[in-house]
This record gives C-alpha cells, structure tokens and sequence, in this order.
C-alpha cells in the first residue's frame, strides 16, 4: 500500500512523483509513433494552448508527394469548369449539299401576316410563286424572310433547316426562291450541321439545323453550258456526258452532303469541271462509266483527304481503266489537291 505524500516524507513524494512523470512520457511518445501517416498533415487547431503542435511532414514526404501528384492526374484527370472551351472548327460536322431552298410557314401567325402583306402588294396576273418573290424581295418586307423557315430539300425529301450565320445573308435564301421554278433548278449549300430542330421552329418539322456561310442558285442547263468543252468531244456529245455524270452523283444513294465522300463529290460537281471532260472523252472512246468510289486517301495523316476514283470499262474489250482526284475535306470548304490522273490499284 502506497504511503501518502505529505511533508514527513518529500523526498519519497519527488521521486513518486518524476516516475509518473516518465511514465506518462513514454506513454505519449509510443502513441504518437504509432499513428497513421494521414494524421501527420492534419490542419486541426489545437483545441488549447497546452495541446500539442501538429508535427510538420518531413522535406522527404513533400518531395514524394510532389513526384506522385502529376501521375495521379494523369489517370484520373479531375473537371475544369474553368478550362477553355474545344475549338468549335474541331467539333463541327460540315454540309456541302446539292438540294433545292424551299420557304415554309412556321406558324399560323406567319402565314396569316404574310397574307395580309400580298394583299397590300401589287400581284395581278403573277402566280402564287411570282408574288411571293414579289413580297419577299421588298426590303421592307425583309422582317417576313426572317420569320419564314427555310427548308432545303433533297430528292424531294426534307433533309435540312437553313439558318443564316449572318443576317445579311437572307438574301441569299430570298434569291432561292424562283418566280418559274423548274425540276432542274439546284441551290448549293455550304454550312456547318447543328442539333435537330425543335417542333416549334417549324411547325413540327424536326430535321438537322445547317448554319450557311453560302449559297449558291443555279440550274442544271446553265451549270452544263458553263462548262469548258475539250477540244476532242463535240458540243453534241459533250452535253448528254455531262448531264449523265452530274445526274449520277445526284442520284447517289444517301448523299446528303454531310459526309466527307458526299461533300467531296458535290464539289467535285459543281466546282471542277475536268471531271465532265474526262467522262466525254472516255464516252467518246466506246467506254462507259461503270462505277464511282471515293476512298480515304493514304495522304490524310494530318489532313483529311479523300481520293474520288471515276471507273471507265471499255465496251468492247471489256478493259477498265481508272481516273482519280485528290480533295481535300478537312475543313469547311473543300479544295483539290490532285488533279485528275490515272489511277492503279494497289
């Protein structure tokens, strides 16, 4: 049984009292020697002025968490909400389309303000296509072509909404509209291909959205006559080749202008007119068009290029030879690369 400290026996209480000491010393080390890492960067106050400090990480820990940091975000990157944006000319999907521009009522409103409009126009004798051109070429009727939705139509199907990047640009589509419309009639529209238009654009209409930067109206006969003719084929034969070879990239299935074969083929149309030389020469040897393939061209590493191949098998040695173009697709308006020239397969 302990003795009691009291002032008989101080030297017996000092050195009871220096063993307690030590021992709670000992106790507090071994403690903190076997607490976890994690604690060692804790960032809690002392709850008193006697409380212990919070140890320091070592200049050793820092500078292993410091060589860990960069792998870690590496792996598992974290969100930057305050990173700039991808450029938009990576993101975008481009349209070189070959259609015709058609105007439509987007609401009941629209259509009956536009009424009230021809009422006030002078269209005696026109036809309800002549009076509205009439009525949408007036500059102060402009308001009218800014609330019509403009629909571009491919081999009679509605494919595509037009909107203006600019808002000068309108009378680009109000030039679309013809006063004498005919089935040859063309509009070439070159844009960028947005999301899909919302019911209420127009009237329930829910196709992609194509921001133009231009447009291009022509028709099929002028397009034909424009075209140099070569020196070898007469204007009698040059014409149907050309028609034929424009009629079949027309024709293509699927081509709606938003793929880069599709693109690359109606520019090719409309803009290279060495392609048409070509198949009347080949014609005028006894030689028909027997296929037209485009194929990733081996050149597109850091561009995007493609290779429209033109097929020509002889109809009487049943011989095909092969013509090609190089174009250059990457961004939104195509250009060539390569002349037309001889093709061999690889």
């Amino acid at each position: 049984m302990r003795t009691p400290c009291h002032r008989a026996q101080p030297l017996v209480c000092v050195h009871r009292m220096a063993l307690k000491i030590t021992l709670q010393t000992q106790k507090r080390t071994q403690q903190e020697n076997n607490m976890e890492p994690t604690t060692e960067t804790s960032t809690e106050q002392p709850d008193s002025a006697t409380s212990a400090p919070t140890p320091v990480p070592s200049r050793e820990n820092n500078r292993s968490a410091a060589s860990l940091a960069p792998q870690q975000l590496a792996a598992a990157p974290a969100p930057c909400p305050t990173c700039a944006p991808v450029p938009a000319s990576q993101a975008r999907s481009y349209v070189y389309a070959l259609g015709r521009i058609e105007p439509r009522f987007p609401s009941p409103a629209v259509e009956k303000e536009f009424a009230q409009v021809t009422g006030r126009t002078h269209t005696k004798g026109k036809t309800d296509r002549e009076a509205m051109q009439a009525v949408l070429s007036a500059r102060e009727n402009r308001y009218l072509a800014r609330q019509l939705c403009w629909v571009l139509t491919l081999q009679g199907l509605e494919t595509y909404l037009l909107t203006p990047r600019d808002s000068a640009d309108f009378d680009l589509l109000v030039e679309a509209v013809r006063p004498t419309p005919r089935p040859t009639d063309l509009d070439v529209v070159i844009g960028s291909r947005g999301p899909i238009a919302p019911p209420e654009m127009c009237n329930g209409l829910m196709v992609p959205i194509v921001f133009f930067d231009q447009i291009y109206s022509f028709d099929r006969d002028a397009l034909i006559k424009s075209i140099p003719r070569p020196e070898k084929v007469t204007a009698k034969e040059f014409q149907p080749a050309a028609e034929e070879l424009f009629d079949r990239i027309m024709q293509m299935t699927d081509n709606a202008g938003a793929t880069d074969e599709n693109r690359a083929l109606n520019y090719l149309a409309v803009r290279y007119p060495a392609i048409y030389a070509t198949v009347a020469e080949q014609f005028a040897a006894n030689a028909s068009l027997s296929a037209v393939e485009v194929r990733s061209s081996p050149l597109s590493a850091v561009r995007r290029i493609v290779d429209v191949i033109f097929a020509f098998t002889n109809r009487s040695t049943d011989v095909t030879e092969k013509f090609f173009v190089r174009v250059d697709v990457t961004e939104e308006f195509p250009f060539l690369v390569t002349k037309m020239s001889p093709y061999y397969d690889r």
